[in-house]
């Protein structure tokens, strides 16, 4: 049975109708048609479907509808403003941290969670936010490399020390 639901999804309240056993991410990829989160495996143990629930990232696809009616919900898509890229979607790509690209949205929104509330990781603390994302592509370092970039040109806009925009 489908009920409806308000997804409150990149600052917008959104109407979804869903059943109660649906994921957060099939409703934000096939009612919402945000697609930018990527369905890998769907037991949790890729990272792929990352998105931010409450400021917390979150795998969406454990995440039932229903639990994430009336929170915040932020997906890749939020992360450009104007269509100019976030500094961690840029520098993934300026860095060569992408390259098939299925695990680039999971692993983008840790990343920004990270820097959202620490603006200057050590590499180890890069490496644990992002240690929920699976990428069988580029071994991690540019991965690294890419975030530590991010922070610094993020620090550097700021003027500030940088917090997360």
């Amino acid at each position: 049975m489908k009920q409806r639901y308000v997804l409150r999804v990149n600052g917008r309240d959104l109407e979804a109708e869903a059943g109660a056993h649906e994921s957060l991410l099939d409703v934000l990829r096939e009612r919402l048609r945000l697609t930018g989160s990527k369905k890998g495996c769907n037991e949790a143990e890729c990272g792929s479907c990352t998105v931010l629930l409450d400021g917390r990232p979150v795998v969406s696809c454990l995440v039932l509808v229903p639990d994430a009616a009336d929170r915040d919900v932020v997906t890749i898509e939020a992360l450009a403003e104007e269509g100019v890229p976030h500094p961690i979607q840029r520098q993934m790509v300026e860095q060569g941290g992408v390259q098939c690209g299925y695990c680039t949205p999971g692993m983008i929104m840790s990343a920004y969670a990270l820097l959202r509330d620490n603006p200057d990781p050590t590499d180890e603390e890069i490496r644990f936010a992002i240690s929920g994302n699976i990428c069988r592509c580029t071994g991690y370092g540019k991965i690294v490399k890419a975030v530590r970039a991010a922070a610094l040109e993020m620090k550097e806009q700021s003027g500030n020390g940088g917090a997360a925009s």
